[in-house]
């Protein structure tokens, strides 16, 4: 079954495909009058479950559940445990609404039998309407004018590059820098980054799949524009991430599997968290999802045991 499966880095050659951890399974579910789901977990260096896997899959499990012909608009979750990725994860949905044009759910994600993630989601019928969006910044290059990961890595530890390029599921291609081993002097002063990302394989047609990978997607690189404004790599020594509440706005219907332009800022960060806001464009500059995260940001001369108390 798929939610037995365990994974280590050396199994990760070539990436398996994301269709893989958003194949869940139907079973028991938590509580009487909700449907249940199971999903695998991924490998993670630190141990724990990736925000982004438990976010897709609890999309997943809700999507599962409401009528043909409504498609996400919103999703908002809290993680509320770290998770366990020795272990599968499951879902409990409960059916909050199903109107004339909207659907809601509540998804909660369990292991060892405590919610490790709390989601609300809704879903709409396609309705007529207004319509305006905002454009991507200008002058931002193309995906084929940027390196790839790859590229930038070359020469790191053998397990630092694999981690962010043959583990992932997705191809990305940052602007102005990526920030895996250092932060370039330039680039801090500058308000924002954009990542152009897609999966490294194709997907099928179901919108709901594509919706989930981007909400997979979402959760990559919400700490980067926190990080590249202090000139913080992900290499820093005893830097520890964490995310605490996600929410994300599906504008308009997209392929997860062509490239997609995402554009992030962090506005604030204090009290050891940091918020950072997205907009995914496609490569034609429509609007298409819009993602707000904060999430916990510790490093080690911030750490409480490194203070003392004022006399």
């Amino acid at each position: 079954m798929a939610a037995d499966r365990s994974y280590t880095l050396d199994d990760i050659e070539p990436v398996r495909h994301i269709e893989d951890v958003l194949r869940l399974e139907e079973v028991a579910a938590a509580h009487p009058g909700e449907q249940g789901f199971r999903g695998p977990s991924h490998w993670m260096p630190t141990g724990r479950v990736f925000g982004g896997q438990i976010l897709s899959q609890a999309l997943t499990a809700a999507n599962r559940t409401v009528p043909d012909g409504r498609f996400v608009h919103s999703l908002h979750a809290y993680f509320l445990r770290s998770g366990d990725i020795e272990l599968p994860v499951d879902f409990s949905v409960e059916t909050l609404r199903d109107g004339r044009s909207f659907s809601q759910r509540r998804v909660q994600a369990y292991q060892h039998g405590e919610p490790i993630l709390s989601l609300i989601t809704s879903f709409q019928t396609v309705d007529a309407g207004l319509q305006h969006e905002i454009r991507p910044p200008a002058g931002i290059p193309g995906p084929d004018e940027l390196p790839t990961t790859e590229q930038t890595l070359q020469g790191a530890p053998e397990a630092f590059r694999r981690y962010f390029t043959d583990y992932r599921a997705f191809k990305m291609r940052h602007y102005p820098s990526p920030i895996y081993v250092n932060v370039p002097k330039e680039d801090e002063d500058i308000p924002f980054q954009a990542v152009w990302i897609k999966t490294r394989e194709a997907l099928g047609d179901d919108p709901a799949l594509h919706a989930a990978a981007l909400a997979y997607a979402s959760d990559y690189t919400t700490f980067e524009p926190i990080l590249r404004r202090h000139g913080i790599p992900w290499a820093y020594p005893g830097l520890n991430t964490a995310s605490l509440d996600h929410a994300m706005w599906f504008h308009r219907q997209a392929r997860a599997d062509e490239w997609v332009l995402y554009v992030q800022e962090s506005p604030t960060a204090q009290g050891g968290r940091g918020l950072t806001e997205g907009r995914m464009f496609t490569q034609g500059g429509d609007l298409i999802a819009t993602v707000a995260q904060e999430g916990l940001v510790r490093l080690p001369q911030f750490r409480p045991e490194n203070f003392t108390k004022a006399e």
